[in-house]
């Protein structure tokens, strides 16, 4: 028996996987403005993405584990309160899936954290920059930088399904990932139950041969002419 489903029911299907899908999906907003930050924040969270928001571009390279020059206490103290971390990221072994930065900071730039980040072990993490300027020589600049995309300010919900690609490629990556997990596990228990049964052949071996070897006659006692030794 065949299952047809018609458009609307394919639509509710996906959408469905696509929730599933970003309630793993772990975002890193960039932006020194409160009131952006707060908007990019409920709309990631309203679509069931965990969101970790920080103001400046060194706090984003300190949560990254990038920067170890800057001075804890002043790296993390206008990171919201919600997602504060006391260490940086890689050494929790959590993920981050997606990083969205404000473009114009003080300090460092936008453009200067996407350089970084794609300099570094996080480069195959997907940059969306943002910024309320339509400056066309600037978006060129990001996108040749390697930036994913470049999102005009005030963000929108429908801004955000312009992230759905990242959405499906971090949960592919990460079946991929589980699955190689899994083929190295099943790999090492095999070696380790292969190895305990070379250990079982070898001890079932000295048992056999001790078993097969003949006990050593009993020594008798010397005797003396006429006399026996106690």
């Amino acid at each position: 028996m065949t299952l047809v489903l018609n458009n609307s029911e394919m639509e509710l299907v996906d959408s469905r996987k696509l929730q599933l899908e970003q309630q793993h999906f772990h975002v890193l907003a960039v932006d020194d403005s409160v009131i952006d930050r707060k908007l990019l924040e409920r709309l990631l969270r309203g679509s069931s993405c965990k969101v970790t928001c920080v103001d400046s571009g060194d706090k984003a390279l300190k949560y990254l584990g990038l920067n170890e020059d800057i001075d804890n206490t002043k790296s993390l103290t206008s990171i919201e309160p919600s997602c504060l971390l006391p260490q940086p990221l890689q050494e929790e072994g959590m993920k981050v899936n997606l990083i969205m930065t404000d473009y114009c900071m003080p300090g460092m730039s936008g453009y200067d954290l996407l350089k970084r980040v794609k300099g570094s072990s996080w480069k195959d993490v997907p940059v969306v920059v943002m910024s309320s300027e339509n400056v066309p020589s600037r978006i060129s600049m990001c996108l040749e930088e390697g930036a994913e995309e470049f999102l005009l300010k005030p963000l929108q919900l429908s801004d955000l399904k312009k992230l759905q690609p990242y959405f499906m490629k971090s949960h592919n990556n990460s079946c991929e990932q589980e699955s190689t997990n899994t083929s190295i596990a099943s790999e090492n228990d095999n070696f380790i139950i292969n190895k305990d049964n070379i250990s079982n052949n070898n001890i079932n071996s000295v048992s056999k041969r001790k078993a097969i070897s003949p006990d050593p006659p009993e020594r008798s006692r010397p005797k003396m002419k006429g006399l026996e030794v106690a």
